[in-house]
């Protein structure tokens, strides 16, 4: 990797790229740790060192540290991911966004448009709720001191506009980044906001005993190595393009393949799960004393044997939906058989779109349940530790580890990819 970025910024349009890239996540970092107005950051502090672990972290992680410090980049890039999930959801339910999806880009355009608009509104209900939370004192239970210099309407309606003016800002240093930088901009934030906050849990690891450390770092090295090696995995499908004449000239004739991935569905089953399941934690205050306290004991502590098995089960069922709504066989064995291509002993059509459905549904149980697995094991050793400061100090979560190696990987591979342009080109020269 440090290879392929010596060899970037020998070349200057690329160094120009990853020097802007950089320029943009060091602005996104600067709003995560700028207070919002009439906040009490002294408190804030306060309240954030004594949190208790599980949902907390996570929030702390998914949002850089900044959503319980009620920054001006509190919500991250949360809103704007969500809006992508829910509108990639009803391209497939909804006809006109369907029909709009198969326009090209100016229907691409359009979508890009509601997933903006969508964005604000949830941007607009996140801010509202964790503003509510924080002038009732709920937002960091057990903290006595109020987190809001002035818990007025008027205050509490700048605090969230300003969380909705952030959400926006980020959204457009994501489009920034996509368009002029290196990489795609929403993935390089959150594999920011989850890097940011690596590094303080990497040094709570030592204050463990020495043995617990050692066993934490080898555990953590082999999870990344695991990673890894399955985010690499693909199943190669042979096509074969059979040769056919165009006016006087031959084409076709190639073969190729389709690279099908083991966890074709990414980070996308386990952000949408955690953000499912942490609404109970949200709505516990809401629903009376003994529904709430039910919930609070059952839906909201990751070492509750119920949590664990809700959330590994919606993130299987999510991954199935989601690379069945992502990859239509149908479309693909189509569009294979218009251009003259076809799998080696499969007929085109039909056979081709039951095959390629055959080979998608035998890898995605594997990954579904790698990703189970995966979001599983801190959990577990949550629960096998049984330890409120070892569950704090964990900090090889499976979302995490999968965010760091997911975005690395795919970030490298496209300034790799562009480097190899740049040489056919100079080559051609």
């Amino acid at each position: 990797m440090l290879t392929v970025l010596i060899r970037a910024f020998r070349v200057p349009d690329l160094r120009k790229k990853l020097l802007f890239t950089l320029a943009l996540i060091a602005l996104f970092r600067l709003g995560q740790v700028m207070p919002s107005p009439g906040v009490d950051v002294v408190a804030v502090r306060e309240c954030v060192s004594t949190a208790d672990g599980g949902l907390f972290d996570l929030a702390q992680m998914l949002s850089g540290g900044a959503m319980l410090q009620l920054s001006v980049f509190a919500l991250g890039v949360m809103p704007y991911i969500t809006a992508s999930i829910v509108m990639q959801l009803f391209a497939v339910l909804v006809p006109h966004l369907d029909a709009l999806r198969k326009e090209g880009q100016r229907g691409q355009a359009k979508i890009t448009q509601y997933t903006r608009y969508l964005t604000v509104a949830l941007a607009l209900l996140n801010a509202g709720t964790v503003v509510a939370l924080a002038r009732t004192g709920q937002l960091l239970p057990g903290c006595a001191r109020p987190l809001l210099r002035d818990d007025g309407l008027l205050s509490s309606a700048v605090l969230v506009l300003t969380m909705v003016a952030g959400a926006c800002v980020v959204m457009w240093l994501g489009e920034l980044i996509t368009d002029r930088g290196i990489g795609n901009g929403m993935s390089l934030l959150m594999f920011t906001q989850v890097v940011a906050v690596f590094p303080g849990y990497m040094a709570k690891i030592f204050v463990l005993t020495p043995v617990g450390a050692v066993v934490m770092i080898v555990a953590g090295l082999f999870l990344v190595a695991a990673v890894v090696f399955v985010e690499q995995a693909q199943r190669r499908v042979p096509v074969q393009y059979a040769k056919r004449m165009v006016g006087r000239r031959m084409y076709g004739g190639s073969s190729t393949y389709i690279p099908l991935k083991v966890n074709q569905a990414g980070i996308v089953p386990v952000i949408f799960t955690s953000s499912l399941l942490y609404l109970p934690t949200l709505a516990a205050p809401l629903l009376g004393d003994e529904a709430g306290a039910w919930v609070a004991r059952n839906l909201t502590s990751g070492t509750h044997p119920l949590y664990m098995s809700v959330y590994v089960l919606l993130i299987v069922a999510f991954a199935y939906f989601y690379v069945s709504i992502t990859f239509n066989p149908d479309e693909v064995a189509d569009n294979m058989r218009r251009y003259g291509g076809f799998v080696p002993g499969i007929r085109p059509g039909r056979s081709t779109a039951r095959y390629l459905a055959y080979v998608l549904s035998r890898l995605t149980a594997p990954g579904a349940a790698y990703l189970g697995v995966l979001a599983l094991l801190p959990l577990v050793a949550f629960a096998i530790l049984k330890d409120p400061g070892t569950q704090q100090n964990f900090p090889f979560g499976g979302a995490s580890v999968l965010i760091m190696v997911g975005v690395g990987l795919d970030t490298v591979k496209q300034i790799e990819a562009q480097l190899q342009q740049r040489n056919y080109e100079g080559f051609l020269k």
